[in-house]
């Protein structure tokens, strides 16, 4: 009696044991399906509102292909609207590049040595140091790139236009460093001890070994930092909208001022007609960040995808 009283006990506590297990596997498995769902809600959202460009009449009058990516320029507000985005995509990316150049080497190098050189104090302090970075808000390295860094910059090079596309490109480098810096020192940590005690063995020295066996093992990740970073500098915002001076102009030249997508919508989105054609245009370029931005992030998993198969030897 006493046995068939455990063995019931038992059973009854193995079935609340997987009624536990079942209902957080379900909980976590509805927070994770939630957080596809809201990007599948933005990426529909954005879209919708971009579509009546394609059938509303008076959308259709004002907007037109030749109108968009033929023309050169953005003059939305006049007797004949101009939505040319061949200025603004110019810009986004003469920025993007210039924080790219600027971000990408100073990351990279910080994160090869804390995660080979620095030791004790200098580990502790680097690290947290820069990942800090992260957690500032767009609009205070707005300000730094706005008081400082542009009247440092004019000082420097006699550029004429105070605030230009170079300071605002530096001033996003502060925003790419933290995210180039996190994931490429984890793709260098992540390279097997081993390799690297096999080079000094065979009598490499540690620059000769960290060239040579750890950063190609590390390449796809450090790569996908990269793009991750550039990603960020397409999609940013307040500091584009501070520090580049916002005129939409088609140049080449890092010390002209120039306006990006992202500051655009940023500095229009409030004044336009709900629904007008201007409002439509301003979602069309939400979509085209988003496109651009979505397309880099999963270049980057695929290439953080290829770091883990060739660390596993698959």
């Amino acid at each position: 009696m006493e046995k068939k009283v455990m063995k019931r006990a038992k059973e009854v506590f193995l079935f609340r044991r997987k009624l536990v297990e079942f209902f957080i596997e379900k909980g976590i498995a509805v927070v994770s399906m939630t957080a596809i769902f809201a990007i599948i809600l933005i990426f529909v959202f954005t879209f919708k509102e971009t579509i009546p460009l394609l059938y509303d009449r008076e959308a259709r009058k004002e907007v037109s292909l030749e109108n968009l990516f033929i023309n050169k320029i953005w003059q939305p507000v006049s007797e004949k609207p101009k939505y040319s985005m061949l200025p603004l995509l110019t810009g986004t990316f003469k920025i993007s590049l210039i924080a790219l150049i600027v971000s990408s080497p100073i990351a990279i190098l910080a994160a090869i040595f804390t995660s080979q050189f620095a030791r004790g104090f200098y580990r502790e302090a680097i690290k947290p140091f820069i990942e800090i970075l992260a957690g500032l808000p767009s609009v205070v390295i707005g300000f730094f790139a706005l008081t400082a860094l542009a009247s440092l910059v004019q000082d420097l090079t006699g550029s004429t236009y105070r605030l230009n596309a170079f300071v605002g490109g530096v001033g996003v480098s502060f925003a790419m460093i933290p995210i180039i810096f996190t994931i490429a020192e984890d793709a260098i940590n992540s390279v097997p001890r081993a390799m690297k005690d096999a080079s000094l063995a065979l009598g490499a020295r540690p620059y000769q070994t960290i060239l040579r066996v750890i950063l190609p093992a590390a390449f796809p990740g450090i790569a996908a930092s990269i793009l991750l970073g550039f990603g960020r500098a397409v999609g940013e915002t307040m500091i584009c909208l501070m520090a580049t001076g916002n005129a939409a102009i088609i140049s080449l030249n890092p010390f002209d001022s120039t306006r990006t997508l992202s500051a655009t919508i940023g500095a229009e989105m409030a004044e336009v007609v709900f629904g007008g054609p201007h409002y439509r245009v301003l979602f069309l370029i939400g979509s085209i960040l988003f496109i651009i931005t979505f397309g880099l992030n999963f270049l980057s998993s695929f290439y953080i995808a290829r770091l883990s198969k060739k660390l596993k030897g698959k």
